[in-house]
């Protein structure tokens, strides 16, 4: 584990005692797991406090686990003085896709909630104006979950010989 890991791994255990699932060093980049009920308190840490200043979102985004029970949210946020990244994340049941919004801390968090609402169906509570961005309003489904089908199964003239089945 990198010192950074480290420091931060402490200073998150130290503040928010219990609510550090993990910390590890994924491919050169520090990796934090956090519950998803003080997740935006954990961030907001991150930023304000001047030891880490965190304090640039360079971007969230949707994931869904391989179980597919449950979806989460990643969090890349930037200190550009001392040039650390780090990646933070959350998950929640699938059945109750409820996160709070980072829009109290970054406004531009507004756009990147919408599209992984958009292809997630991931609500983001306390956000000022979430609905879709990207795909009609009348969708009804959420395209970058497991479920929905990445092929047209209407499809006659595809051989599936040819995709290794």
């Amino acid at each position: 584990m990198s010192e950074l890991v480290a420091n931060i791994k402490t200073y998150l255990d130290e503040k928010f005692p219990g609510e550090l699932l993990s910390a590890e060093m994924l491919y050169d980049f520090p990796v934090f797991t956090v519950k998803h009920h003080h997740v935006v308190d954990v961030i907001k840490a991150l930023k304000e406090d001047p030891q880490w200043n965190f304090h640039f979102l360079t971007d969230l985004t949707g994931i869904q686990t391989e179980d597919e029970k449950h979806l989460g949210v990643i969090y890349h946020l930037h200190n550009m003085y001392n040039n650390n990244r780090v990646r933070i994340k959350t998950f929640f049941d699938i059945g109750k896709p409820e996160v709070q919004s980072l829009t109290v801390l970054w406004p531009a968090a507004n756009w990147m909630e919408r599209e992984t609402y958009d292809f997630f169906g991931i609500r983001f509570l306390g956000h000022p104006n979430l609905k879709r961005i990207l795909n009609v309003d009348e969708m009804d489904i959420f395209p970058l979950r497991k479920e929905f089908p990445l092929e047209d199964q209407t499809r006659e003239d595809k051989d599936d010989r040819m995709f290794g089945r």
